[in-house]
């Protein structure tokens, strides 16, 4: 159902403060994300072992400088790397008898760096293992801190989402307005694209003459990597300077998709336009895929067989070619071979 031994995106650091946690789902289970009053973050599925309720609905307490997450039913408490540390109902010969060690939820190994706290996500009989790749790292200067931060859900499952998101043959349709592209400025186009680790690329390229806003930047120069599990980032540069979108489309469940856009720039253009109205661009832009994929599961509903085709669809075939090569490396444990090979690709956009 999902790809997994792999980093996903969790939260933004700046959702988190010392001493607060927050409940997310991903994958299909429930995750706490929390903050330990040291300021380093952490994640532990959000279930407690004894009757099933969310730790989130608790608190994080600090006893004597280590930080507990206190189950909202019955108060057993746990530390962050998931151990039991007190169970408040038993007495005292009680308490020294049983053998809290054994009692645990599961820890997920996190990475924070760049304003994002990933998470590393494995089988359950996998947790205890550590992450075999290094967490990712968007390419901007270092200590640059998100700029803007724009929300959203697709009523979908992440493979519609991702390729969605990736399908240059739409833009003409869903993305229609006087600010991005025309109906009539449809044309040709050509567009290389080589490997990357665990994805592709599509190579730095002067971006398309009908893209109204890159033309205000000067002469820039863009590339768009796509990396599993469903990671995408615009990197825009022109004059030394930068304009970077990075979006993590993450499954919640089968029928549900969350949609992080994370804006970095130091170019002076976005400096000068007030963030609401780059905000507002950014909701229109995502919120037009939103629409087009829900309404695309009325269709899906019926379970009919999809079409991919050449070259505008070569992306969306990568992307499943890249998850088959991925788990058939988690199987047998060989190494990961990327299918995609350096190609040109044509299409009318």
């Amino acid at each position: 159902m999902f790809v997994k031994d792999l980093w996903y995106f969790g939260a933004l650091s700046s959702e988190l403060k010392p001493g607060q946690h927050l409940h997310r789902e991903l994958l299909g289970q429930p995750v706490l994300f929390g903050r330990d009053h040291d300021g380093k973050a952490y994640a532990l599925k959000d279930i407690c072992p004894h009757r099933g309720i969310l730790l989130s609905g608790g608190e994080a307490q600090n006893h004597d400088g280590e930080t507990q997450v206190e189950c909202p039913y019955h108060g057993w408490r746990f530390r962050t790397d998931g151990s039991c540390a007190a169970i408040p109902s038993l007495t005292a010969d009680q308490a020294e008898a049983m053998d809290l060690t054994r009692i645990r939820v599961r820890r997920f190994p996190v990475h924070e760096d760049q304003g994002l706290i990933w998470i590393w996500y494995a089988d359950e009989d996998q947790a205890d293992t550590a992450p075999s790749i290094d967490p990712p790292k968007l390419d901007i200067p270092e200590g640059h801190k998100p700029k803007l931060v724009v929300h959203d859900i697709f009523n979908c499952h992440v493979d519609h989402a991702v390729i969605g998101l990736m399908d240059p043959a739409h833009i003409p349709y869903i993305h229609r307005q006087w600010w991005w592209r025309s109906a009539k400025s449809v044309h040709e186009k050509t567009k290389k694209f080589g490997p990357v680790e665990r994805g592709f690329s599509m190579l730095p390229h002067v971006p398309s003459k009908n893209s109204y806003l890159y033309s205000l930047m000067g002469e820039p120069q863009t590339e768009i990597r796509f990396q599993l599990p469903g990671l995408r980032t615009e990197y825009v540069k022109a004059g030394g300077k930068h304009f970077t979108g990075f979006t993590a489309v993450t499954p919640t469940n089968e029928n549900s998709t969350a949609i992080t856009i994370v804006v970095y720039w130091d170019h002076w253009l976005p400096t000068i336009v007030p963030n609401p109205l780059i905000r507002k661009g950014i909701e229109t832009f995502v919120g037009q895929d939103r629409d087009a994929v829900n309404a695309q599961q009325v269709g899906l509903a019926y379970d009919p067989k999809l079409m991919l085709i050449h070259d505008s669809d070569v992306q969306a075939k990568w992307y499943f070619a890249l998850k088959r090569a991925w788990d058939k490396h988690r199987e047998t444990g060989e190494p990961f071979k990327n299918p995609v090979r350096a190609s040109e690709l044509r299409w009318r956009s």
